[in-house]
This record gives C-alpha cells, sequence and structure tokens, in this order.
C-alpha cells in the first residue's frame, strides 16, 4: 500500500495556501466598507485543516511514486473545491452547499458557469475570490501538468514527456525550477493583461479581476453581461490576445527565453491553433454575411471575439452567439471540444491529440491503398509510438462516451436537451456558457436542479483533469496496490 503521508502533506499545503489567499477578499471587503465574517471564519476553518494535515504528517517521503500522484491529482482538486466553496456558502448570497459547491468548482477548474444571478450586485469580495479561484486553477493545472500528470500517461503534458523520451516514473529533478519559471510568466501576463484594461478603460477592480480571469482562460465576469458590458473594442482586442497567450503552451515562454526564438512559428500546436482559429473567423463571417448581410468590421470583432473564447474554454461572451443560427451554434459545439493548446491554461480535448488522431486516420487510409506499405506517424519530427498512439485514441473515445452520459443524465434530471447536451459538452470541456434560453450566453445556471449541478460538477472536474486521473480512482485495483 502507498504512503499516503506525502499526499495528506501535499494536501495541507494546498490548504494553507488556499486560506492565506481568503486574506486578499478580506481586504477588498475593508477597502469597499463590505467586511463581513465570512472569510474570516472559512480562512481559520481552512487554515485549521491545512495545518492539522500539515504537522500531522511531517514523516512524510520526500519522493512521489504513481499511486500518490494519481491521489494528489484528483484530491487537491476536490479538497481545493469544497474548502473554496465555504466563502460562498457563508456570504450573504444565502446560497445552498450545492450552488458554493458548483461555484467553486467551475472557479477552480476555469469553466466559467455561474450561479450568481445579479453580478453586477455582487460583493466584492465574492467576486474577487472567484477571479482568485480560476487564477489558482489555471496555474495549479499548468504546474501540475508538467510535474504529476506526465507520470500517470495522462494529461497534455505527456506530449513533452514522450517528445523528450523521458521514461522516468520519478518527477524530473528539473521541474521544480521549471513551475517557479511557469508561476512567474503566468503573473507577468497577468500583470500585462491587467494593465492593457486598465489603460483601454476599465476601472483598477475589473481589470485586475478580468485579467486574472483572462490568463486563466476561465471566463468569470463581474457582469451578466460578461465582456460585451464594456462594449469596447479596445478591450475585446487585449482579451483576445491574452486569451490566446493563455492558450498556448506555456513550456514555449521558456524554450523562448532559453534561446529558441522561433518557437512559436515552429511549434506546430501553436501554429495549427491560430490556423485554426483563422479558418474558423472566416468560415463564420461568410456564413454570416450570406445570412444578414453583414459586411462590418464590428461583425468581425465579434465573430473573433467568441471563436477564442469559445476555441480555449474561456467562456467570454459579448453577443448572444446562440441567436446567429444553427450552424454557428454546431461549429461552437466542434471548437468546445477541441480546446486549445497542450500545456496551458484552456481546456478540451486539445489540439496534438487532433492533430495526431488525424494523421492516424491519414495513415490507415495510406494502408488501405497501400497494404504492404510500411507508414509511421511523426509529431515534432518524433515518432509516436503504438502505446502514445493507443492513449491518445483511448482518451477521444472515452472524452465522447462521457459526454453522452453526462447528456443522458441531465436529461434524466427533465432538462430539456438542448440544455443538457451544451450543459455537458460545456462542462467537460471547461467553457462555461451553454445553450439555449436558461444556460445561454447571457444565462445562467442558478435555475437548474440541484442534482443537475452535481452532475455537471463532475463534468467539471473529468474534464480539467483529463480524466484518467479521476477514473482510475474508481478501479478496485487501483486501492489494492
Amino acid at each position: 500500500m502507498s504512503n499516503y503521508k506525502t499526499v495528506f502533506f501535499t494536501l495541507g499545503i494546498l490548504q494553507i495556501i488556499l486560506g492565506i489567499f481568503m486574506g486578499v477578499p478580506m481586504i477588498v471587503q475593508l477597502l469597499y466598507g463590505e467586511f463581513d465574517s465570512s472569510f474570516i471564519i472559512s480562512s481559520i476553518i481552512t487554515l485549521i485543516f491545512g495545518i492539522l494535515f500539515l504537522i500531522s504528517n511531517l514523516d512524510y517521503e520526500n519522493k512521489i511514486d504513481l499511486h500518490q500522484a494519481f491521489l494528489i491529482t484528483s484530491l487537491s482538486w476536490m479538497t481545493v473545491a469544497i474548502f473554496g466553496a465555504l466563502p460562498f456558502f457563508f456570504s450573504n448570497l444565502n446560497l445552498t452547499f450545492t450552488d458554493a459547491f458548483f461555484e467553486s468548482m467551475s472557479g477552480i477548474t476555469t469553466t466559467g458557469s455561474t450561479i450568481i444571478i445579479n453580478l453586477e450586485n455582487a460583493p466584492k469580495g465574492i467576486l474577487i475570490w472567484r477571479a482568485i479561484l480560476q487564477w489558482l486553477g489555471g496555474i495549479g493545472i499548468i504546474v501540475m501538468a508538467i510535474t504529476l500528470m506526465p507520470l500517470m500517461n495522462v494529461g497534455g503534458m505527456l506530449l513533452f514527456k514522450v517528445l523528450n523520451s523521458d521514461s522516468s516514473n520519478e518527477v524530473l529533478p528539473s521541474s521544480k525550477e521549471i513551475s517557479i519559471k511557469l508561476i512567474l510568466i503566468y503573473i507577468v501576463l497577468t500583470f500585462g493583461c491587467g494593465l492593457s484594461y486598465k489603460i483601454f478603460g476599465m476601472n483598477i477592480f475589473d481589470s485586475i479581476t478580468h485579467s486574472m480571469t483572462t490568463i486563466a482562460t476561465g471566463g468569470f465576469s463581474n457582469y451578466n453581461e460578461s465582456i460585451g458590458y464594456f462594449n469596447s473594442s479596445k478591450i475585446e482586442i487585449a482579451a483576445i490576445l491574452f486569451i490566446i497567450l493563455g492558450s498556448i503552451p506555456f513550456i514555449s515562454y521558456i524554450k523562448y527565453m532559453s534561446g529558441n526564438k522561433k518557437i512559436f512559428l515552429k511549434d506546430s500546436q501553436i501554429t495549427t491553433f491560430i490556423k485554426l482559429i483563422f479558418a474558423s473567423v472566416l468560415i463564420l463571417f461568410i456564413y454570416l454575411a450570406l445570412k444578414n448581410g453583414n459586411f462590418s468590421f464590428s461583425n468581425v470583432r465579434s465573430i473573433t471575439f467568441n471563436v477564442v473564447s469559445i476555441l480555449t474554454g474561456t467562456g467570454y461572451v459579448t453577443k448572444e452567439f446562440d441567436q446567429w443560427g444553427s450552424f454557428p451554434l454546431f461549429y461552437f459545439l466542434i471548437l468546445m471540444f477541441i480546446g486549445g493548446c497542450a500545456g496551458s491554461t484552456a481546456c478540451g480535448i486539445k489540439i496534438f491529440r487532433v492533430q495526431i488522431l488525424f494523421r492516424f486516420i491519414i495513415n490507415q487510409l495510406r494502408k488501405i491503398i497501400y497494404p504492404r506499405g510500411i507508414f509511421t506517424i511523426k509529431y515534432e519530427n518524433n515518432n509516436v509510438d503504438d502505446k502514445f498512439l493507443a492513449s491518445i485514441i483511448s482518451f477521444i473515445f472515452l472524452y465522447i462516451v462521457i459526454f453522452f452520459i453526462l447528456t443522458a443524465l441531465l436529461t434524466l434530471t427533465g432538462l430539456d436537451f438542448i440544455t443538457s447536451i451544451s450543459g455537458a459538452a460545456t462542462s467537460i470541456s471547461n467553457v462555461g456558457p451553454g445553450l439555449g434560453s436558461m444556460i445561454g450566453p447571457n444565462g445562467n445556471f442558478s435555475q437548474l436542479p440541484e442534482i443537475s449541478k452535481w452532475i455537471l460538477s463532475l463534468g467539471m472536474i473529468l474534464g480539467r483533469l483529463e480524466l484518467f486521473a479521476i477514473l482510475t480512482l474508481l478501479l478496485p485495483s487501483f486501492w489494492r496496490k
């Protein structure tokens, strides 16, 4: 049986960090004259549990094996979501624990779905806490993808493990150094985004909160109308830029700083990601132009913003794109599934998996034409072995299966088909808004039955941790180890 002391020691550290971050909303509450006991109580509870976890496991082993990696990855997100829900629960918003947990899970998984109805009237402390949860979730998944997920043969960063021919079952010695660099890059991008928003017209509070949720590709906003509230082309362009910067592999920034100045032009995943954005904007522009006869710049602006937002799983909206017609909705559904680049804050299946699946299909067609031919799949000039290819196909298949299961479960709770299918898609892809009148671009999830919210919360964490990290825990053999 694996030594669980390392697991609980790590969870203790995470809870202490979370409890400390709860001090930020307290300061905001004092500045805006909204101080209450919600964050004090939440912080005390979180810190107590964190300290107890920490001091009771001081004799932990300074080594993480495969078994522990699965537990840390899964339990860290669950515990942060639980304790992150406390400020919502103790606030004056009168939320049930289900609603509080849903909002917290949506935040930490950078999904962006919300149950808060009147965001404009919500306490500033709550708004900054939502942004903090998404910001922590964004950097958290990047660091975890670097340090833990490659060990489990899951997660987007497995790609980099394969490309570097790393077969070790230990956390790489350089992972700590890489993590520090990633955090610094993350902070710099957040600061740059916030500064841009402030220059282009946001007040200081909005610029801080929106910069955090933009870089995290989370999509929480302080307004029911999301970014559309500002009605500013400059703000939208800035958002597009920094969403894209948050959606490309963060390891590329490190490679760039290490001397590889052409990484952003040569990386197949990044170039495909950018090409997909341009192609999607062009397709939707032509469709809407022919349908409505509108060839204006504002149309291009709106299309570009929503394409980037949906593809990356950010979930910001400027217009109700569900009014554009059936084809754009279907197209956006496809973009939800694809997602951004591996090793970024973006969600979905990820660009590199789609690339490799496409090359696999092409190879299969070639084998039909040339039965005796020998074909290999290459990615970034590296051969893709059968084991890695099998993991890609298995992931995509399981992704689709779970999507349909979530859809079926949501329909059983009494939701209509459009709400169910879009809710399942937006939860497992960590996008945020769904389709339809209830959970559409300018709607929210408050009216859903409680059981539906728990189902969607499950979809969020499954999508965020790339399925296997959670599902493996359900195997009896895992616990017999």
